[in-house]
């Protein structure tokens, strides 16, 4: 396990033994929620650093406080990593999350009740694509575009009607549970005849794209959000990248627009982060997540499970789990006690609430660090088929839950083991 952590032992001992219980949780657990990963040790160093007392608002060479040295080549290798990584004209790298990213963006480029075209909510967008209970659907015109219910593919020229009708200012391209690949450039050819912006948030799979598994929309967007985390495996942070002509006006909106000084300690793990995400290894890694979704997408299917799409090409799984006549949330919580660890999720064209949809999201990103294969995953699937299968079996979900925590064992996490 990690390190005994004396300091806060003796300091806190209720948040240290919180702390312990959450480690012992991430060890004994397969934690398949697609939003989640594990870090390596020299991102959680570089994140727990000294470099969280200094406080640096603006920019490397602008800063508004004196004793920068250190932490302007920080934040410039940062930069420089990313745009080497994803080939990228211009990368802010101080935003604090994903949310804050996209509003930044819409901050840049758009004034209140301005219209923007995303992915609806229920169909594997995200809260900051418009959603009605979000900023970005509160202070814009948000208008949506859905999947096709006979395929639950995304219908590009749904997309291009809505946009013809709608005339929005941003076309957002992106998504937090939609199993397969966009095409980047028919959402630029949309974009392009209606005069919008296009944004790509691919926080999801930003991972898959800097290790070669996924196309990349950098040469396609005007502007790209990611979160560090997920599938990148970096701490929880966000960039924006951008055309070099626009990279004044997302600094602008960033700071001094929606926030001030950025997380030191956290730039420089995503500058560590980025390091690793360049190497082979991080590669080999990309793909062997696409193989593991796959892998157990297959397992799923043969057990009756119906798939969103049928499959998958990226790091995730959406299971409409009507036909197996239970809700998402009792199987959820079900899995989590058996040591199997996923999110109910609504499924397109869902006739069930949000807080008790039809349906669960299982990502592939965590147990991959942790070196799950496709005969790992086949396991997962079957332990997931049993529990789905008897979700109030409490004898079954017991002997569930103890083979997990001993086929843990076996593969350690980073920062952890």
């Amino acid at each position: 396990m990690a390190g005994t952590m004396d300091d806060i032992r003796q300091t806190d001992p209720d948040i240290y033994d919180l702390i312990k219980q959450e480690e012992r949780r991430q060890f004994d657990k397969i934690r398949l929620i697609a939003s989640e990963n594990y870090v390596s040790s020299a991102v959680l160093q570089a994140t727990g650093s000294v470099l969280t007392n200094k406080y640096s608002e603006g920019y490397p060479g602008r800063r508004y406080y004196e004793g920068q040295q250190i932490i302007d080549q920080v934040e410039r290798l940062a930069i420089e990593r990313a745009i080497d990584l994803f080939d990228a004209e211009h990368v802010n790298v101080q935003p604090y999350s994903g949310s804050p990213a996209n509003l930044a963006v819409y901050l840049a480029f758009l004034k209140p009740g301005d219209t923007i075209l995303g992915m609806a909510l229920p169909h594997g967008g995200h809260l900051t694509h418009g959603a009605a209970v979000s900023i970005s659907g509160r202070y814009f015109q948000a208008e949506h575009y859905t999947l096709s219910r006979e395929t639950g593919l995304i219908d590009y020229q749904q997309i291009l009607e809505k946009a013809r009708q709608c005339r929005p200012k941003i076309i957002i391209a992106g998504h937090s549970a939609y199993p397969r690949i966009l095409d980047f450039e028919k959402f630029r050819e949309i974009a392009d005849e209606v005069g919008a912006l296009l944004l790509v948030d691919m926080a999801h799979f930003a991972g898959l794209v800097a290790g070669g598994a996924h196309p990349s929309p950098v040469p396609w967007a005007d502007v790209v959000t990611t979160t560090t985390h997920k599938s990148l495996r970096g701490p929880r942070g966000a960039i924006i990248m951008c055309k070099r002509e626009y990279g004044a006006a997302i600094d602008k909106a960033v700071f001094p627009g929606i926030q001030g000084g950025p997380h030191n300690n956290t730039t420089a793990a995503m500058a560590v982060a980025f390091r690793e995400a360049a190497t082979p290894e991080f590669a080999d890694y990309a793909g062997q997540i696409v193989k593991n979704a796959r892998a157990l997408a297959e397992t799923l299917c043969k057990r009756g499970f119906d798939l969103i799409t049928g499959g998958t090409d990226n790091h995730l799984l959406l299971v409409d789990l009507t036909n197996k006549k239970v809700t998402g949330k009792q199987a959820a919580r079900a899995l989590d006690m058996a040591g199997l660890v996923v999110n109910y999720n609504a499924v397109p064209f869902d006739k069930r609430k949000p807080g008790n949809p039809s349906g669960i999201r299982i990502g592939t990103s965590a147990v991959t660090t942790r070196g799950f294969k496709e005969a790992e995953m086949f396991q997962v699937g079957e332990w997931i088929n049993a529990v789905v299968s008897e979700p109030e079996n409490e004898r079954l979900i017991t002997e569930i839950g103890a083979d997990v925590a001993a086929f843990c064992k076996a593969f350690p996490p980073p920062g952890i083991a």
